[in-house]
């Protein structure tokens, strides 16, 4: 079971994220932009969940 890597914030959905970008999920694997994460103070706005540093997969992967 592989991490679903959303290639935009869902707060914003302009900040493109790719999959070796710094990003912030949930255990839902929602998916925001850093600055988008520090506005919601780590805290997901759509389960409550708290918002940690995404896995950064290598280009190509």
């Amino acid at each position: 079971m592989a991490l679903d890597m959303r290639d935009t914030c869902e707060s914003c959905t302009t900040a493109a994220l790719p999959h070796d970008a710094a990003a912030l999920i949930c255990s839902y694997e929602c998916t925001f932009c850093v600055p988008c994460g520090a506005a919601l103070r780590g805290v997901c706005p759509n389960c409550g969940g708290e918002l940690v540093a995404r896995p950064r997969r290598a280009v190509g992967a």
